[in-house]
């Protein structure tokens, strides 16, 4: 297998080096930035960097410049890496596209575990368009087809539908939809996966039946067989 490339950045260098030793273990390719600036140029002279995992405060530019300059070009998954758990800092990166969050201190085999799911997430197969029982979704432009015709979903729909169609005929309790699409350590609870599911039956129309509930556990995709 090719080796993914992972970019971290991060003005400490022990960090540095602790997530470089526990993803290098597991087969990844590391490549380091001490600053913002730095992580900029690898980035646009390396164009196959699989994720970058990207600290907020540097020196020269901070993760915010790092994550816009990134955004105008590029959809690559950015974990942030932050020793400041405030809320509204949090909500500046979602806005800006950043994937997921991090606070320090962290356990790294749970970066690695965050690692492996976003990346799992955003190459499931080789295929970036996958079509089933009428539904098309193309994971790169973000767009979702039904019979031919755009449906409009919210990034987090887009997500959620994405992860039952990878895990077709899978039966997934709510903590793992929660695990895999929303943070793992997101302060949520069962009614947000059931709000999300929801609408998102409701924007599919009648393919939204393809969504099974599963009472006391969670839900299903199953595409039953046309009439």
């Amino acid at each position: 297998m090719e080796q993914i490339k992972v970019l971290v950045v991060d003005d400490e260098a022990r960090m540095r080096k602790l997530v470089k030793d526990f993803l290098s273990v597991k087969g990844f390719t590391v490549l380091e930035a001490g600053d913002g600036e730095e992580a900029v140029d690898i980035f646009f002279e390396q164009k196959d960097i699989a994720l970058i995992l990207l600290d907020v405060m540097m020196p020269k530019m901070d993760g915010w410049e790092v994550v816009k300059t990134i955004r105008k070009y590029s959809q690559v998954p950015i974990i942030m890496l932050t020793a400041r758990g405030e809320e509204r800092d949090e909500l500046q990166g979602f806005s800006l596209g950043v994937d997921e969050y991090i606070s320090k201190p962290f356990s790294p085999k749970i970066l690695v575990a965050r690692v492996e799911a976003i990346l799992r997430r955003t190459s499931a197969g080789a295929s970036d368009v996958t079509e089933v029982g009428g539904i098309v979704l193309d994971k790169v432009a973000h767009q979702v087809t039904i019979d031919g015709k755009p449906v409009d979903l919210s990034y987090k729909e887009f997500e959620l539908l994405s992860y039952f169609i990878d895990n077709q005929g899978i039966a997934l309790s709510r903590e793992k939809i929660l695990n895999n699409v929303w943070n793992y350590d997101y302060f949520g609870d069962a009614r947000t996966i059931d709000t999300h599911v929801k609408k998102l039956r409701s924007k599919l129309g009648d393919k939204g039946e393809y969504i099974k509930t599963i009472w006391g556990m969670g839900y299903k995709f199953e595409v039953g067989e046309q009439r």
